[in-house]
């Protein structure tokens, strides 16, 4: 399958899946799809560690990012 054809395809479905516009599948990181995808699979994910939460605490505890 063709790069182009494998977008299309996972842009459909994630504007199916989770309504996504195009430009929110565009701007989003293989992660962010891949997490969401994970999440509907019911994967298990490990919790987070202390200090990955502090960093993210320290990075968008203002809510501002």
């Amino acid at each position: 399958m063709r790069f182009a054809d494998a977008a299309l395809r996972l842009a459909g479905l994630a504007g199916v899946t989770f309504g996504w516009s195009p430009e929110a599948f565009w701007r989003a990181t293989p992660a962010e799809l891949g997490a969401l995808v994970r999440a509907l699979a019911g994967e298990e994910v490990a919790p987070l560690g202390a200090a990955e939460l502090a960093r993210l605490e320290e990075r968008f505890g203002d809510g501002r990012g």
